[in-house]
């Protein structure tokens, strides 16, 4: 499989990472999927400290006994659950960041972690004492490189000018392209790399999908959903299904060096993998496509 570099990191990440989220927590289901990825080429997993209150980096951590060295892991951080309290609390404190990756190590069992990120991010922040955090753990060899996952460009803006991360984890899809032209270059151009998740549009884009089984995404209705499917079966061909050409869509950008579809069975899993083996798509069919969904695209900026 296709690998590229990850922002300036030495980092060369396979082009279809693993979303490690929708694997559930049935580790005779979830590591078979684990070790399946791998055996296809897939080097790029990504997971958080909260994904089943930790089970999922447990799980990861499994599956990775004896090839931790062939796999780039990526995990959050951020959130954090209260005893007691229902929901998540937000926070981004040096204290929390530090005392969460010792959790994370132990559960995925390992020394060190490929990209550390935080998970969300505020203008409201004490955004320097994040970065120092990273950075700390950077040099303490807890880490080896960080980055952020977020849809707002302003945060992005700041972590890009302000810190040395190397990806930005972005929302990106035919049907959710916030960033393409706002957030996007300006990564590119400071040589940070865009993780893509969300490639098939929760499921809007997938493969399989009946009329019944459609349900809205962002501002899009069923109804819009139904016939945006329409018109990209125009761009599906034997050898490439409506998935894959949205997985091959979200790879189309330059800035984007990994797509992280999530997979819950192996027929999934091949499926998403096979997008690496179809062919790039021409600046026509992009041009097309584009086009296809610029009249209901969703244009709130966070």
């Amino acid at each position: 499989m296709k690998k590229n570099r990850l922002g300036s990191s030495d980092l060369m990440v396979s082009e279809i990472g693993l979303g490690c989220m929708s694997l559930g927590i049935d580790e005779k289901v979830a590591i078979p999927l684990i070790h399946e990825a791998i055996a296809h080429g897939v080097n790029f997993l990504d997971t958080a400290d909260i994904y089943d209150d930790g089970r999922n980096e447990e799980l990861v951590g499994k599956a990775l006994k004896g090839s931790r060295q062939d796999v780039i892991i990526a995990t959050k951080v951020g959130n954090r659950r209260l005893t007691g309290q229902e929901g998540l609390r937000w926070d981004p404190s040096k204290q929390h960041i530090k005392e969460a990756v010792k959790d994370s190590l132990r559960r995925l069992q390992t020394d060190y972690i490929d990209l550390y990120q935080l998970h969300g991010g505020t203008m409201e922040d004490h955004i320097g004492e994040t970065i120092e955090a990273f950075e700390e753990l950077k040099q303490a060899g807890f880490i080896r490189y960080y980055g952020i996952s977020s849809i707002r460009p302003n945060v992005i803006r700041e972590y890009t000018q302000h810190s040395s991360i190397v990806s930005v984890m972005n929302q990106y899809s035919l049907l959710d392209r916030r960033g393409e032209e706002e957030v996007f270059p300006s990564l590119h151009e400071h040589g940070v790399s865009v993780i893509a998740r969300g490639p098939v549009a929760g499921g809007a884009l997938a493969d399989g999908r009946d009329d019944k089984a459609l349900k809205g995404y962002l501002e899009y209705t069923p109804e819009q959903i139904k016939e945006i499917r329409e018109r990209l079966s125009a761009f599906v061909t034997e050898e490439r299904s409506m998935s894959q050409l949205a997985i091959r869509y979200a790879l189309s950008h330059p800035a984007v060096a990994t797509v992280i579809p999530g997979a819950s069975s192996r027929e999934q899993l091949l499926s998403n993998i096979g997008a690496s083996m179809t062919e790039p798509l021409t600046d026509k069919e992009l041009d097309k496509l584009r086009r296809l969904t610029r009249a209901n695209q969703y244009t709130q900026h966070l």
